[in-house]
């Protein structure tokens, strides 16, 4: 079995810095971590988990705290997606992953008390309610945790520039000469609706469009079925719009099969863009044009943000990820 002193051997460097290197120890210089990790790897290092522990005084151990009303859970792609970059990113860092519950067994504890009974050392919280009793209080204790998509005032957080996404989503629109544009939003009682909609509404304020109350419509917690009932009541409006600007990609996809039901082609009768990018945007007919959601930093950013706390103690930290248009075959031209 290959030992710390083999590694050192191997790469030159004292047993003493190896050791720091492989628990992740803050003074050593990451280019000289990565030299002795890369060999560790390569000569199939196992560390000692307990001594690890005694060692370091962490449990090398962060929670995953799932929670939303829609009871996907993990099979989500949104959120599968941003779970799969964080796993990798801290896995890399030599943590392993607990997904955390309200009950262990038939007794039902908090979230927070689950957390202290495994020994997880931080844990990041996906929340389509972060206003939960029992989220708040994980979030106002001083135990380490970072929000991903939500916003917070007293929490590190990681989440997706909504404003700029949304603008750039109208006004594309705006530039392929649609005027008459709709807004199937998410519920407000989550924070991507809330400023999705808030983003949708400052975005025809700067492009000088009519705010029509008709064509703001409801879809929900960003569901299929959600997108599907908002769309069908789009469609009954006498003056309906030419283009359908939709929070979340899962409720574009239901608003196009509402579409297609009623006979309509998309793009040629109505265009429609969503939001996130999820895998399926580019398989689904029309491919969709919607605005992407770097899943894959928003998971890198929220393993940084959380073993810094962990580690070095590091107070809040709020990260803003950039947003992209990505043009597909979902919205026509009229100009």
């Amino acid at each position: 079995m290959t030992t710390i002193y083999d590694i050192s051997k191997a790469t030159g460097f004292s047993p003493t810095t190896v050791s720091k290197a492989l628990n992740n120890y803050p003074d050593v210089s990451e280019k000289t971590k990565q030299i002795i990790l890369k060999k560790a790897s390569e000569m199939g290092y196992i560390p000692n988990s307990h001594a690890r522990i005694l060692t370091t005084k962490k449990s090398w151990t962060i929670g995953i705290l799932f929670d939303e009303k829609l009871n996907i859970g993990i099979k989500h792609p949104f959120f599968n997606a941003i779970i799969e970059s964080f796993k990798k990113n801290v896995e890399m860092k030599g943590y392993d992953l607990l997904f955390i519950s309200k009950d262990i067994g038939k007794n039902p504890i908090t979230y927070l008390d689950h957390c202290k009974i495994r020994g997880v050392d931080g844990v990041i919280i996906i929340t389509s309610d972060p206003k939960n009793e029992q989220i708040q209080e994980i979030i106002n204790s001083d135990f380490p945790c970072v929000l991903v998509d939500n916003e917070s005032d007293v929490a590190s957080s990681v989440y997706s520039d909504n404003l700029r996404g949304c603008y750039l989503a109208v006004e594309y629109l705006y530039s392929l000469g649609h005027r008459k544009i709709a807004h199937i939003y998410g519920s407000q009682e989550t924070f991507a609706g809330k400023i999705r909609y808030e983003g949708f509404i400052n975005a025809l304020e700067k492009l000088n469009l009519e705010k029509i109350d008709e064509y703001l419509v409801d879809g929900g917690y960003f569901s299929f079925d959600g997108g599907y009932r908002a769309m069908k009541k789009i469609l009954e409006i006498d003056d309906r719009p030419t283009a359908v600007f939709v929070s979340g990609d899962l409720m574009a996809f239901g608003a196009i099969n509402a579409a297609k039901e009623e006979g309509l082609r998309i793009p040629e009768d109505i265009s429609i863009i969503g939001y996130d990018d999820l895998e399926m945007c580019r398989y689904f007919t029309p491919r969709l044009t919607t605005i992407r959601q770097n899943t894959e930093l928003i998971g890198e950013q929220a393993a940084n943000i959380l073993i810094d706390a962990i580690d070095k103690k590091i107070a809040r930290t709020s990260v803003i990820v950039p947003v992209e248009l990505i043009i597909r075959d979902s919205c026509k031209s009229l100009i």
